[in-house]
Parts: C-alpha cells; structure tokens; sequence
C-alpha cells in the first residue's frame, strides 16, 4: 500500500480543508513543534483504510475524529496496491446527543491515467460501502489492521527494547509482536476438533449399531424370496382368470335375479286408486251442478240489466246534487251578511262613547301639563328669593326689592312629571281606541255591502225537498243494481268452482286411465323371464284394456297379478339356487389360491377381488424387491459408517496429539526460538547492508542472548549492549524490519514515528546515512516524524505542520522542491 494523496476535512485537529501531495516523494519528513499535529496526518491514513486509529486506545472508536466544537469531517486518500488504484473515503457527524459515528464510507477501484487531481472522478468499480469497507481494504492491502499498526506504523518504541531485551521478555515481546497467542487459539480449536470428532464417531457408532441385521444372509435370503414371488407372479395369471370367470357367473346370476325381483316388486306395488270406484257418479254429479248453476247465472245476469236500464233512466245525480250545493251557499252569504250588517252598527254605536272618553282623556291631560308649569314657576321663584337683596332691582319686574318675600317649599318636581306623563298616554290611548274603531266600523260596513250585493246576485234558489226526493229515488235504482251485479259476480264464482270441480274429476279419471295404462306397460318391460311352464300357467303378458270402463279395467288387471305374482316368486327361488351354487364354487378356487399365496408370505384382504390378488402379489414382489434394494443400500451405509468411524477416530487422535503438543510448557519457548533464530538471521542480512557489512547479528548458544558480531574486529561476537547509540538504532531498525517482512514482504511505505532527539550528533548523522541507504536501496516510500532540525534537513521532502488558533496547517517544502 503507497500512499498518492491525502485529504482532511475538519479532521482531528485540522479545522481547514488541506491536501498531502505523497505523489511525487519517496522519502519524506513530517516536521513541527510538539502536538501541532503530525501524527494527526499518518492517523489519517490509518483511519481512511480502517476507520480507526491505534492512538485512539480502542478499536474501532472514532470519538476523537472530531474536535469537540465540529460538527462534521472527511478524510479520503489515493492509494496505490498491487498495481491497482483506489480511493477511498470516510465522512463522520456529531449527532444531536454529541457521538461521532461514520456517516459515509466507500471504496471504489480508481483509472490510474487519470490526473491525480480528477482521481475520485475517475471510478472504474465501486467495491465497497459502509461496513464493507473495512475488509474490502484488508483484501486490497493484504493487511489485516493489527498488521498494518505493526508493519506501516512501526512500533520503534520498542526496537531498542526487543534487541536489549533478557530472554523471557524477548519471549513475551515476541508472543505479544508477532501475536504467538495464535497457538493457544489452535490448542483450544484443536481439543473442540478432538470433541466434535469423537463425538462424531459415536454417532456413527449408534447408527452402525442400528443397522446390525444388514448382513450377507440377509441379503441371500430376501433376494431368494423375491425370485419365488416373480414365479409367483408368472404363474398366477391362469387362477385370477378362472376367478374373475366365476365372478362373471355370478354377476350374470345376480342380474337374472334382480330382473326377476324388480318383477315381483313391480307387481307387488300394482293397486287400484282409491277414487276409481266413484269416479263415474261424481263426473254426472259435477255435470249436472254445472248446468244448474249456467241457467241461474243467465237469470241473475238479466235482473242485472233491468236494474241498470231503471237508473240510467233516472238520469245523472250531479244535477241535483250541484242546485243543492248552490242552495247552501246562498243561505251562508245570507247568515254572513247579516251578521257583518249586526256588527258594523254595534261598532257605529260605540264610537260616540270612545270619542267622550278621549275628550275627557285631553282635557285631563291639558290640566295636568298647567299643574306642572304653575309648580315650575313656584319652582323657579323659590330659587330666585336666594339672589335677591332690598333694594336692588327685581329681575322680573326691575323695581327695587322693598323687602324679602316668604315662599313654601313647592311640591316635588319629578311628580308633576309622572302625572303629565300618565295623562298623555291615556289621552294617546283613548286616541287610538277611537281611531280603530273608526277603521273597524268602515270596513265591518263594507264588507255587510259587499256581501249583499253578492246575495243580490244570486239566481232565485229551488225547491230543498224535491231536490233530495229526486237524489233519494237515484240512490236506492243504484243500490238495487250493486245487489243485482254482486249476485251475478256471486253466481259467477260458483259456476266457475263447479267447473273447476267437474275439470279435476275428469283429470281424475284421466290420471286413472294414464295410471292404469303405465302401471300395463311397466309390467310388459319389468325384467326377467319366467321358466316356459310358469310363463304358460301364468300368461305372459298382462290383458288387453277395455276403455269403456275404467273400473272393470282396473278389476281384470289386478287379476292377473295375482297370477303372474305367483309364478314370479317361484323364478326367484330358482334364480337364488344358482346364484348361491356360483359363489359356492367361487369361494372355494379363492380359498386354494389363498393357500399358495399364503405359502409366500403374501396375505391379500378378506374377499379380495382378483385384481386385488395380483396386486397383492405384485406388491409383496414391490416390496421384496424394495426391501432388498434397501438392505443393500444398508450394507454400503455400514460400511461408510464403519470407514467414517475409524477416519473421526484418527481425527480425534490427531487432534489430540495437537493439543497434548500445544499444551507443553516448552512449546512457547521453542516456537519463539524458532522465530527469534529466524528474525536473527533476516536481521542480520539487513545489518550487514547498512553497516557496509561490518555487524552480523547472531543469538548466544547458552543464555539466548542477541549478539553482534564484529567483523572489523576479526569475528568479534559481544553483547547488543555494546553497541553506540547509532549502532543500536540499525541494529534495532535491522530487528524491525525483520518483524514486519514477516507478516508482509512486500511492504511498499513505512512510517518512522522515533524519538531521534535523544541521539547525540554523531549517532544522528549515523542515524540519518542509514536512513539515507534504506531509502535510496529499497523500492518503498519512509516517512518520519521528526523535531531534530538536523535529520530533518537531510530528508529530500519535508511536510512542515503547524497549528494556530484555527487549526493545524501543512506546507510542503525541502531541497527536492
């Protein structure tokens, strides 16, 4: 994995949008003051491929992917792996409750042609989005996270610790670097594999144990039974067919005795309709009430027409009754005249008492109002004494006052007031009383003129009593032609009954005769022949009708039945004799066939059919045949199982041993031996390079010890302890490179985050020639963070970050620029 190009949004402490150019840079340094942000930029690329970040101290947070005063970031990257392009990008949000969580992530393969500046435009695949981006970037890198925090993010804090290192802590450092804790994941998988495998066997055990009858004999003898029931099968053709002949003699023997049942049957149900012996009386009887009731429906019907013909010729009844109608309403106009003449003159003689009353009404009015101003006056001189002095002119009179005047305290005011008030509403009163009346009297003498003259009007008015004489005589012609008319609908009715009546006797003696003559016919075509001497004693056939009478005809076929019944149930007899001689010989082939198959084992049903039979036979050779064919297939099941439960037994001994091995206290020890003889010999290969071959690495037969062999000194082997300050960090970095080959060889950048400040000049120019030789001898990108000047001015590319208040910023710079 190379990093192209990073972005960061509002990301850890960068507030501002900012751009790392990695595109151009093999060797690089991340240079600034402590905590202006530096680490913040490799934790970007940590977290834009896994989402987390080792600082943060738990994987899989991303609380501290924002500042705790922004709202929303985004980091996205370029990257290249295994000749391919990606990019990928991560956006995150506070919600409502402050939590960070990832609102958007993907990662999609990017067209390598395009600029770099247009990549994320330039999508040739999605690959991933949301919570798949994290393995989909495993699978692009073929680094797991932990790997990636040990191999691009070398933890170097603790080179100097693993190369100084007593053995047993070597030991723990190695399990806890190289995750050797594995193993105990393995003994543990191992001892579940021992269990499912043992227990896997015991269930083949239990199911071979089920199948223990599938043995040859078995099978030798089901294949034997299943060859004597197809011989069976072949040969049993000729007994079905000789039964299913004894069953045609039988059903032939059934059908001779239901036609002559049905014979018997009919002639038994044969009986004379209980209305055949009277039906001749009570067809004359309804003949003749017909007749009878024809000529008085004739008779009624012409006493109807005189009833008619005597009240048309009295004339129509409107007439009169419209001279009447008109003589009623002369005598109302009449009575209404007279009575709007009575009031009208009784509302004359009352007007000249209202009109007294409203006089006197005014003129008790009039002395009221002349009361209140008389107390008015009394009023207002009783307010004047109070201004006047002797001797000073009178406002009223203008002489001079000679002395004081002497007034009672008049009455009240608001008195005076209230009686003029109530004279002038009764004098209002009275008014109107007066002048409705009036209005009253005039229009009540209008009306008395207009109703009279209405009354004059009128033709002279007829005579009441001959009026209703001549409606009377009407009334009584029309109630004697409503008699005559319901007399005739009456006599009608009963024609028409007895007509009805005299029809049902006659589909009486029709239904007879049909009855008769079906009942004939049914006896011609019931079923069954009788024997020649029956037939002859019997007569065959039934007699002829006489159609003259029904009665007798009715007679002469009842007598025949009885002969015929007779001969009938003699030919029942017979046909029962050989019905039961057929099945007598049917049973008995049935039970000799019963015997052969039961000498088979074949058991059919009670009564079975011959189909059935052959399909019992057939069925026991079925299932012959099926239970061979499952007895072998029993046979090779056994032997899988018997196979399957020696392989799960070797499987769980296997297992075992695996885990008894992993189980050992020296196992640890040896595979971190094994490893650290390894990592030596990788390391020392590496050592030699950047030392110009003068240090190998090499591990103490006795303590276990890291060794430095010298071979400016001739071969010297001494301690790692010995080594300078320079010395150590390429032994240490020789050490590191060794671990992270181990995990991923082709490693294509590696990020430096050393404490270089406590090197002395020397070691740090050491330091930075190795440094040098590694970049410029290996095919991968080195980025370092760094505060010494001194190293930093040796990279060829330097990213310098700082922060202010708004944030941290990132500029570009360095001698390669």
């Amino acid at each position: 994995m190379r990093p192209l190009l990073l972005h960061l949004d509002h990301f850890g402490s960068f507030r501002d949008p900012v751009t790392v150019d990695f595109s151009d840079t093999d060797y690089f340094a991340l240079v600034g003051p402590t905590g202006a942000g530096k680490s913040t930029i490799i934790d970007a690329v940590c977290f834009a491929l896994y989402g987390t970040v080792p600082r943060w101290g738990r994987e899989g947070a991303v609380a501290h992917a924002l500042a705790p005063s922004v709202a929303a970031g985004k980091v996205a990257m370029v990257f290249d792996s295994d000749g391919r392009r990606y990019g990928v990008v991560r956006a995150m949000v506070r919600d409502a409750k402050g939590a960070v969580r990832t609102k958007e992530a993907r990662l999609d393969e990017l067209d390598p042609a395009a600029p770099l500046e247009q990549a994320f435009e330039a999508v040739v695949k999605p690959l991933a989005e949301g919570e798949g981006v994290t393995p989909e970037a495993q699978r692009v890198t073929g680094l797991e996270y932990r790997f990636f925090t040990q191999c691009v993010v070398l933890p170097q804090g603790r080179f100097a610790e693993f190369l100084h290192a007593a053995p047993r802590e070597r030991q723990d450092l190695l399990v806890q670097l190289l995750d050797a804790d594995v193993y105990e994941l393995i003994r543990q998988r191992a001892a579940r594999e021992e269990d499912s495998a043992r227990q896997e066997a015991s269930f083949a055990r239990d199911q071979l144990a089920k199948l223990s009858g599938a043995s040859e004999e078995a099978e030798r003898e089901l294949a034997e039974r299943m060859e004597a029931l197809r011989r069976l099968s072949d040969a049993i053709g000729a007994d079905l067919d000789l039964l299913r002949a004894r069953e045609g003699d039988i059903r032939r023997a059934e059908q001779e005795r239901a036609a002559v049942a049905e014979r018997q049957a009919v002639l038994a149900r044969l009986a004379m309709p209980e209305a055949v012996p009277t039906l001749a009386s009570a067809r004359r009887a309804a003949a003749e009430a017909v007749e009878t009731l024809a000529r008085e429906v004739a008779t009624l019907e012409a006493d109807e027409h005189e009833a008619f013909e005597a009240l048309a010729a009295l004339g129509d009844r409107g007439a009169p009754r419209a001279e009447l109608a008109a003589l009623d309403a002369r005598e109302r106009l009449a009575a209404d005249a007279a009575r709007t003449r009575a009031e009208a003159e009784a509302a004359v003689a009352g007007l000249a008492g209202l009109a007294a009353a409203a006089e006197t009404a005014e003129q008790a009015a009039g002395a009221a109002e002349e009361g209140r101003e008389r107390l008015r006056d009394a009023h207002a001189a009783a307010h004047l004494v109070h201004r006047l002095a002797v001797g000073e002119p009178c406002p009223v009179c203008h002489h001079p006052v000679a002395e004081l005047p002497l007034h009672r305290s008049p009455a009240d005011m608001r008195t005076a007031d209230r009686a003029l008030a109530q004279a002038r509403e009764q004098a209002q009163r009275a008014r109107a009383a007066h002048a409705k009346a009036e209005t009253s009297a005039s229009l009540l003498a209008r009306q008395a003129e207009g109703l009279e003259s209405q009354l004059a009007a009128l033709p002279a008015p007829g005579d009441r009593a001959e009026l209703e004489a001549r409606l009377a005589e009407i009334a009584k012609a029309d109630a004697v032609a409503g008699e005559a008319r319901a007399a005739v609908r009456a006599a009608r009715g009963r024609l028409q009954r007895a007509r009805d009546h005299a029809g049902q006797v006659e589909h009486q003696t029709a239904s007879a005769w049909q009855a008769l003559e079906s009942a004939r016919d049914r006896l011609l075509v019931s079923g069954g022949r009788l024997d020649p001497v029956q037939e002859e004693s019997s007569g065959d056939a039934p007699p002829p009708l006489v159609r003259d009478d029904l009665h007798r005809a009715w007679e002469e076929l009842l007598a025949w039945r009885d002969r015929a019944a007779e001969a009938a149930r003699a030919a029942l007899a017979a046909r029962e004799r050989q019905l039961a001689e057929a099945r007598d010989r049917l049973a008995a082939d049935r039970r000799r066939l019963a015997e052969r198959l039961a000498e088979h084992g074949v058991v059919p049903p009670r009564d079975a059919s011959p189909d059935q039979l052959g399909a019992a036979v057939a069925g026991a050779l079925a299932r012959a045949e099926s239970d061979l064919d499952r007895l072998r297939e029993e046979r090779r099941r056994a032997a899988d199982l018997e196979q399957r439960v020696a392989m799960k037994e070797h499987e769980a001994k296997v297992a075992h041993e695996l885990a008894l091995r992993l189980r050992a206290n020296a196992f640890e020890r040896w595979l971190c031996a094994e490893a650290l003889a390894v990592l030596v010999a990788t390391a020392s290969e590496t050592l030699r390079e950047l030392s110009d071959g003068q240090y190998e690495l090499a591990l103490a037969d006795r303590t276990g010890d890291i060794e430095v062999i010298d071979h400016a000194e001739a071969g010297l082997r001494r301690s790692a302890r010995t080594l300078s300050g320079g010395e150590t960090f390429q032994a240490a970095l020789a050490l590191a490179l060794a671990l992270s080959g181990a995990v991923a060889k082709s490693l294509d950048s590696i990020f430096l985050d050393e404490g270089f400040g406590t090197l002395d000049p020397a070691t740090l120019d050491t330091v930075a020639t190795t440094l040098e030789r590694l970049a410029a001898g290996q095919d991968r990108m080195i980025g370092l963070v760094t505060h010494v000047p001194a190293l930093a001015e040796r990279v060829p590319v330097r990213f310098e970050v700082s922060r202010d208040g708004k944030g941290s910023h990132v500029r570009k710079s360095g001698i390669a620029l």
